[in-house]
């Protein structure tokens, strides 16, 4: 056996002997993994957000903009991605209208905020697979509207820096009841 296959071999040894109980004293129990998270393919669809609850909701995002002195396009999906209210506010830049479409389409169908794909962008490996999953918007701003529970629809706002247009949508995820 050459030297290299040598260090293979005993590199494969380490880590099985690692990776293993045996640097467990005998009297104390390895802990616990944590919990899976909870999956958010199992988060139930519900009723499509009326037309009414989705300008009261971007009425809500419309006001956290106002009030910080941001200029956002603001869009209101249903749980399939359709287009249900949209505005944008004066001297709002061009690109943000279709972003803030883009953003709450990928928050519906994933059923997750589009932070969770930036983030998993961020962290790079195998999460660069995120960049083949069609309408996946890696850009904070998406956010999933929920009643009891259910997916209602979800809301897309940009027009500032991500973590504004986030701000945004989460004030107005909250307001919904």
């Amino acid at each position: 056996m050459n030297l290299r296959a040598s260090l293979i071999t005993v590199t494969a040894f380490f880590a099985v002997f690692l990776s293993s109980n045996a640097l467990t004293a005998p009297d104390q129990k390895p802990a616990a993994a944590a919990p899976p998270a909870p999956s958010t393919y199992a988060i139930p669809i519900g009723p499509t957000i009326s037309l009414d609850a989705a300008k009261k909701v971007a009425a809500l995002a419309a006001a956290e903009a106002r009030k910080n002195h941001w200029h956002m396009a603001i869009a209101v999906v249903d749980p399939a991605g359709t287009l249900i209210y949209y505005e944008k506010m004066d001297d709002t830049q061009n690109a943000s209208a279709k972003v803030a479409i883009d953003k709450a389409r990928s928050a519906a169908l994933y059923k997750r905020p589009t932070k969770v794909f930036q983030d998993a962008l961020t962290a790079g490996g195998v999460n660069l697979r995120i960049l083949n999953l069609d309408g996946a918007i890696a850009v904070d701003g998406g956010v999933p509207l929920m009643i009891e529970g259910k997916l209602v629809g979800a809301i897309g706002v940009s027009g500032d820096l991500s973590e504004h247009d986030a701000q945004c949508a989460a004030a107005a995820a909250v307001g919904l009841k």
